[in-house]
């Protein structure tokens, strides 16, 4: 079976239609197009709905022509053809409209002279483009089209049968429509002998839930012949899906429980009573619970895989600093890898902080010798500073280690790993979590700690092979947020009261973080998709793109704002320098810059009491989540925080829907639930924020939850029987198939 399916596409396809494929899509071998399923089917016989069609997205629709008319273009040379579609939803359409009337929309070609001549009026066709806004309505610029009336593959065929074959819609590029990708899976089926592809469903699952035979269901998925045909095959893959993914992660679990670790067992008289004696505070119920499950795992000799989930503020990182504590005092070293400079800074001065007298390096009185020595190492450090930190960590002084993905690199090695805490799991892959675990002559025990909420069907595909531990109530002293969505669309005067708003609370002794989607003029922005086709209304002069707020933009404007004069404004960004980057955030935290200006750098971990409000402009570019994460660095210091989500598309815009979610609610799961269903069809584990290709083919992670949940059980039976899989040896070449290219991205969130 996996001979055929590594096989080079060119073998089967030939080479021109191989080297299109791989271009558009990536994909290089018979199984990677073999697996490239539709993501919907279309009926022949049935038009779109226009109503249902999405703004700015990529859509396939069937439709009839109602008008076709051609005119010369008023700013530049050439003809404009405009051809109004309809769903002949007639009168009782919804509305949302491209073409007028209710139920049409507005197709625009520029020099179309095939569509000139082929678009006539009562054709059916098949189109594929972006779904822009025009002139107040939707509309379509240069889609491509295919012409539905005649088909001609398939000559003869009784028009009825014709009708009701459903036409598949593949997953496309604006370069690639999906019946070009039709056309090749096509001829590979024809290629390929599928009876013989062996199956990685074990023959009692296939038996127990009347599954169609494997090459049936190729066949099917991709070619049916009537709608019973492709649900057969997609459940049959959607179980394929969940079972060698949860096999995969089953596997991965029996690997580490079987592993040897050793055992850091509490000190009676060590550094973690000590550091609990010290507390200004009463840890929390649910801090004081994970503490006791966290003491035991690390006391065992199998290694500890938790994940621990809170929100931002629920006091994470005091819980693990004890568990790192646990380990020091057994004589071990903790590392703590975080995401990015600027928090492994921040976690270095308040862990240090946290810790006091507890902490060798330079802090009087305390425990004195048997202090714990905290080192920072990240790459950005100077030389000499860089390579005492490697010496203290190699040499066993270094109790507690803090860095970046610095600490991953071959030249860092440790004493005695007991201990890795890795901050926000969601940047780190399981390939990193691995390299940090070599790191250590015993693998070490691991600690994930999440800000991000993760619904339960999530944590059990995503994070599998870990236990997962959950502190969902706020510490004392942690004052609520609330968010408002600030529409300048229908508002346009609330644009300069965000400022004023700005200065009472600066005024008030308070600060502000602004936060942009782009640090320059001549930057995309983090999530600006790749350059569209023009519009229409951008060719005819009608519409300026929408400039997206920028870091260096902003600081410019404030500078001249009135209502912001005198106050130390700066920004903070990514392509900064570090030791300005260090700077500008001593400068904010010590309160001396009362503005501050930056990208989503201050996303996780950012640390200042005083902020109380947070400007997010264009927030509607940011994701569910990171909205959620980002808010979190307002009233952290008891002090009510206030988030203002700003935003320019007009109310009813699908992205403003994200928007409010976020100010509906402060409750990360039920926006955790919100994120995955606003997505849909995006990498439901993250690796894309919206959209994208997702690593996930036909599993829907909050839809299938009783698919994953019989399938983990299944999953769970077999590896306890065979823990390597050697007796299964087509699973395991199937698990291997589907982890490997995306084996980073798939585990990696974000």
């Amino acid at each position: 079976m996996h001979a055929e399916l590594e096989l080079g596409l060119e073998r089967r396809i030939g080479k021109r239609s191989a080297a299109v494929i791989e271009k558009h899509l990536g994909i290089t071998t018979v199984g990677g197009l073999l697996n490239y399923f539709p993501r919907r089917y279309l009926s022949r016989g049935e038009l779109t709905p226009i109503s249902e069609v999405p703004l700015d997205e990529e859509v396939t629709l069937i439709a009839r022509v109602i008008s076709n008319s051609t005119r010369a273009m008023r700013a530049r040379r050439g003809s404009l053809t405009d051809v109004v579609i309809s769903d002949d939803a007639g009168t009782a359409g919804s509305g949302r409209t491209g073409g007028g009337l209710p139920g049409t929309l507005k197709v625009s070609f520029f020099n179309g002279f095939r569509a000139k001549a082929e678009l006539q009026p009562g054709r059916r066709a098949m189109f594929s483009g972006k779904v822009t806004r025009y002139g107040g309505s939707l509309g379509l610029t240069n889609p491509d089209f295919l012409l539905l009336d005649e088909d001609p593959e398939t000559p003869g065929l009784d028009p009825e049968k014709l009708a009701a074959m459903p036409i598949p819609v593949y997953p496309a590029t604006a370069k690639l429509t999906s019946w070009s990708i039709q056309k090749v899976i096509s001829t590979l089926l024809d290629t390929l002998e599928l009876e013989a592809l062996g199956d990685p469903l074990p023959a009692e699952i296939a038996a127990r839930e009347k599954f169609l035979p494997v090459a049936d269901a190729y066949r099917l998925i991709h070619a049916p012949q009537t709608p019973a045909d492709w649900q057969r095959a997609r459940d049959r893959f959607r179980y394929q899906e969940a079972l060698v993914l949860q096999s995969a992660l089953a596997r991965r679990r029996a690997q580490l429980a079987a592993e040897e670790a050793t055992a850091r067992r509490p000190a009676p008289n060590g550094l973690l009573p000590a550091f609990d004696r010290q507390l200004p505070f009463t840890l929390t119920a649910g801090q004081a619970a994970v503490g006791k499950t966290l003491s035991e795992e690390l006391a065992q000799d199998s290694p500890m895989n938790r994940l621990l989930q809170g929100e931002v503020g629920s006091g994470k990182t005091i819980v693990a600093l004890r568990a790192m504590l646990q380990v020091v005092d057994a004589g071990g070293q903790a590392a703590l890898l975080a995401p990015t400079e600027v928090l492994a800074a921040q976690h270095y001065e308040s862990i240090r902080r946290t810790l006091g007298p507890l902490s060798r390096d330079g802090m009087l009185g305390g425990f004195g010798p048997d202090a714990v020595q905290v080192t920072l190492l990240t790459g950005s450090m100077p030389t000499a500073a860089r390579k005492q930190a490697m010496l203290d960590a190699a040499s066993g002084t270094a109790g507690i280690v803090i860095g970046t993905h610095a600490l991953l690199s071959e030249t860092v090695s440790f004493y005695d790993l007991g201990l890795i805490v890795v901050d926000e799991q969601h940047r780190f892959g399981v390939e990193q979590r691995d390299a940090l675990r070599a790191k250590a002559s015993k693998p070490p025990h691991l600690l994930v700690m999440t800000a991000t909420p993760i619904p339960r069907t999530v944590a059990m595909t995503v994070f599998g092979d870990l236990e997962t531990s959950v502190l969902d109530e706020l510490p004392a002293g942690r004052a609520p947020i609330s968010t408002h969505v600030v529409g300048l669309a229908e508002h346009p005067a609330w644009a300069g009261r965000i400022w004023s708003r700005s200065r009472e609370e600066i005024d008030a002794g308070h600060q502000v973080y602004v936060v942009c989607p782009k640090i320059g003029e001549d930057d995309d922005g983090d999530f600006t998709p790749g350059e569209a086709e023009p519009s229409a209304a951008d060719l005819e002069g009608e519409n300026g793109a929408r400039e997206l707020a920028s870091v260096t933009g902003v600081v410019e404007h404030l500078r001249d704002e009135p209502a912001l004069a005198g106050v130390p404004v700066a920004p903070l960004h990514g392509r900064q320098d570090p030791a300005l980057k260090s700077e500008t955030m001593a400068s904010f935290t010590a309160n001396q810059t009362k503005l501050l200006v930056s990208t989503t750098v201050i996303e996780v971990g950012v640390d200042v009491h005083n902020a109380t409000l947070m400007v997010i402009l264009d927030a509607d570019r940011f994701g569910i989540s990171q909205l959620h994460q980002l808010r979190g660095r307002v009233g952290r210091g008891g002090l009510p925080g206030t988030c203002l989500l700003v935003t320019t598309l007009e109310p009813g815009h699908p992205s403003r829907r994200r928007l409010d979610a976020v100010a509906a609610t402060t409750d990360g799961f039920e926006l955790s639930q919100e994120d995955l269903k606003l997505r849909r069809e995006g990498d439901i584990l993250g690796a894309s924020q919206s959209g994208g290709r997702s690593t996930l083919k036909l599993l829907r992670v909050l839809e299938h939850e009783d698919v994953i949940a019989r399938a983990r059980k299944d999953a769970q039976r077999i590896v306890a029987a065979d823990p390597t899989l050697a007796g299964r040896p087509l699973l395991a070449a199937a698990i291997d198939e589907y982890l490997n290219p995306e084996k980073e991205a798939f585990l990696e969130r974000g």
